[in-house]
């Protein structure tokens, strides 16, 4: 989950359901910094979560907010469960490493745009230029990018005017769960993606692809409006909320998955991180060993700028997972 900014430093608050709860439903939320609400008002306008087995949640979160713990926080018990349960689903099919050509070659975009009115309704372009930021991301551009064998293409896209669920967004609420019900296209393989005015200062939030099998209609991603490229989220608006976001629904934990203790993020190639990275902190080294944190990588909390990187070990794990949940 990503969080967004209100004049502080990026940070996480917890919402209703308790961690564990959370982690038991399979949602990811992605918070971003207070910085952004800040920014935004100046100019005028703006605001910004990210869902294991039933929903689990990560998030982005504003350095310096205590108002509350990482509502997406997933334990090590609760990572080392999903871990299982993907080894699991991979040795019924013979293997424990699935080669990327085993991946489709293009993932179904459903867009749903949620607004008041003029209020959040994006136009076309808008929707274009997500879905082109995913294409680049996800298809290796970036210094130090690995190309991860997915392409994502538009297959719909609609307009929803429905103020109460525009500015009433927040993980696991009755407004989620009407606009799902009401929205949610495709199958397993097709990503849902959600545009609002999201609550509680999220940027986004995204369900885990081991989650699908219990809540077919929960499964996609929420992101804020003022996220895509070109919206007027400082900071967060160059695409990457969803990208962020569309890493957890192909199964990839946050960077600083269980600290510096292994196995962290499950990913061998992405170095152990003791906290989330804020803004772009070049050369920090928070968990003893190892090499510097991974603030570039799309799975951390730095600014939009700062993200340009996945790595092999988690284009690895996204093969897995997609084999094992979304094939």
């Amino acid at each position: 989950m990503r969080r967004s900014p209100r004049v502080r430093p990026r940070t996480v608050r917890l919402f209703p359901c308790a961690a564990a709860l959370v982690a038991a439903a399979g949602l990811s939320q992605f918070a971003a910094p207070v910085e952004h609400r800040a920014a935004a008002a100046s100019s005028a306008a703006s605001t910004v979560c990210d869902g294991t087995p039933a929903q689990d949640a990560l998030a982005r979160k504003p350095a310096g907010d205590s108002s509350g713990q990482d509502p997406n926080a997933v334990s090590p018990a609760e990572a080392k469960a999903m871990q299982a349960d993907l080894d699991d689903r991979l040795a019924r099919t013979g293997s424990a490493h699935v080669p990327m050509a085993a991946v489709p070659t293009t993932v179904p975009v459903y867009v749903h745009v949620i607004h008041d009115g003029p209020a959040g309704r994006l136009d076309q372009s808008a929707v274009d230029a997500q879905i082109a930021h995913l294409n680049a991301t996800y298809g290796g551009e970036g210094a130090g990018n690995t190309a991860t064998g997915f392409h994502f293409e538009a297959a719909g896209f609609d307009w929803t005017d429905a103020p109460g669920w525009y500015t009433g967004m927040t993980p696991g609420s009755d407004a989620e769960k009407a606009m799902k019900s009401a929205l949610r296209r495709g199958d397993r393989g097709s990503l849902n993606l959600y545009t609002a005015h999201l609550g509680e200062s999220l940027l986004g939030w995204a369900t885990f692809p081991n989650a699908y099998r219990s809540d077919p209609t929960d499964d996609g991603v929420v992101v804020l409006d003022d996220s895509l490229p070109g919206g007027p989220a400082v900071h967060y608006n160059e695409g990457n909320t969803a990208t962020h976001e569309t890493g957890h629904w192909l199964g990839l934990f946050h960077t600083f998955q269980g600290g510096c203790l292994p196995p962290g993020d499950y990913v061998d190639d992405t170095p152990p991180e003791r906290s989330p990275a804020y803004g772009c902190p070049e050369g920090r080294h928070s968990c003893p060993g190892g090499g510097l944190d991974p603030i570039h990588n799309f799975m951390d909390y730095s600014y939009d700028s700062c993200m340009s990187q996945f790595t092999p070990g988690q284009v690895q794990r996204m093969a897995n997972a997609w084999a094992a949940y979304r094939a």
